[in-house]
């Protein structure tokens, strides 16, 4: 069940779309507004701050990737991209920008619901861990979903914050990217394994001195990824 009051803006210019949208959403129990293009959308980011944003990346004037982008530089809320687009670079694009998650049109408005509730759980808790997570200099506070290193505080998106979590539980362990989306995704979540290496490549720009050169967030060549504790 979804948080009473958790606030989903949609953004996408097909009205009958974003009706649909809304009915389903409602229906699950989220408060919704719509916008139908990238500039009201940021006011409305700045106005209303939403628990969660549907991106259509077609919009007109100011295309999605650039909304994102946007929405980035002051704010890590979940955002989940809709496209008609089905080239992977495309996705890739956005993932790399700091969405969380993607859908593909035509969808099940079903299937949206059950991915926006997915990124909201991950956007405010991991099960199964302490609290505190901790591995040299890297702090992974669970409860109040917050990152320090070596006590200076990091904005990570859910994901992010999710796939950190889960390397810096198990420090030297080499993850795979199929074991990295599994651990990090819902359930219904039908993920492409490289997207994991869009979100690890974020995650590097924010957690290491030298992102091209990594110390904390390891490559594994052949497997996928390691957290390397100081």
């Amino acid at each position: 069940m979804s948080r009473v009051g958790q606030k989903i803006l949609i953004v996408e210019d097909e009205l009958d779309l974003v009706q649909v949208l809304r009915d389903y959403l409602e229906k699950a129990g989220f408060i919704v507004e719509a916008q139908t293009n990238g500039p009201a959308a940021l006011a409305s980011v700045k106005q209303h701050t939403p628990d969660l944003i549907l991106l259509d990346l077609n919009l007109p004037g100011v295309d999605g990737l650039d909304v994102a982008r946007q929405i980035r530089r002051s704010s890590e809320v979940p955002i989940i991209m809709v496209t008609a687009r089905v080239e992977e670079a495309d996705k890739l694009i956005g993932l790399e920008l700091g969405a969380d998650d993607y859908v593909t049109k035509p969808f099940s408005p079903r299937e949206v619901v059950a991915r926006v509730r997915a990124v909201l759980r991950r956007a405010h808790a991991l099960p199964n861990m302490p609290e505190t997570l901790q591995a040299g200099s890297v702090v992974v506070d669970l409860a109040r979903h917050q990152v320090e290193i070596a006590g200076k505080p990091v904005a990570l998106t859910p994901t992010e914050f999710d796939l950190l979590a889960v390397m810096v539980a198990q420090p030297g362990r080499a993850f795979s990217r199929m074991q990295l989306l599994e651990a990090t995704q819902d359930e219904a979540y039908e993920g492409y394994e490289r997207t994991i290496d869009a979100h690890i490549k974020n995650l590097r720009s924010k957690i290491e001195a030298d992102p091209r050169n990594p110390l904390l967030v390891e490559t594994v060549f052949g497997v996928g990824y390691r957290f390397h504790g100081d």
